[in-house]
């Protein structure tokens, strides 16, 4: 049987399609989340809501361990928007910008992953919890297409450096 859901928990789902949409878009469009771009600010900023409005959803009643992994993907998130800007990182810049921003994308659909999986369908949901097989599988689907996606970038960036090019979505990156 599934968990009932608070108007909070309406609210930060809601809110919390936002990044992941926004960052589909992003891959979608671009290979990779730019934070100089429309939808890399829209998917930082509704994944800043996302995590704040997550503070005030808990069904232990308090902070739990899936608060500080809202502040880990903002950490990683941030931390990738940054990269370009750490001159110490050198040529290394754009990878961790990707890195960081892909692998906080990857963070934000675990505890989405597990919400939904154990919600839906509503009469009989897929999981129990976030140790089910349907859980653990679809996590490792998101983590294989990650280190895919994280690669394809790599190649982008590098490709992108070879040839010089003064445009593309990765000279924003620093590249």
């Amino acid at each position: 049987m599934s968990h009932p859901i608070s108007t909070l928990g309406v609210l930060h789902t809601a809110i919390s399609l936002v990044p992941i949409a926004a960052g589909l878009y992003a891959f979608a469009r671009f290979g990779g989340i730019n934070p100089t771009l429309r939808s890399g600010k829209v998917y930082l900023a509704g994944l800043t809501l996302a995590v704040v409005t997550s503070l005030g959803v808990s069904s232990s009643g308090g902070l739990n361990p899936a608060h500080l992994a809202g502040v880990v993907v903002l950490v990683a998130a941030f931390g990738g928007a940054l990269a370009p800007k750490l001159g110490f990182l050198g040529r290394l810049r754009p990878y961790m910008a990707a890195f960081g921003l892909s692998f906080s994308f990857l963070l934000s659909l675990v505890p989405g992953t597990n919400e939904t999986l154990t919600r839906l369908p509503v009469s009989h949901p897929l999981a129990t919890g976030p140790d089910s097989p349907a859980v653990v599988q679809t996590l490792l689907v998101w983590l294989v297409l990650f280190v895919i996606g994280y690669i394809t970038q790599c190649r982008a960036i590098y490709q992108c450096n070879k040839s010089g090019a003064s445009t593309g979505s990765w000279t924003a990156f620093g590249a």
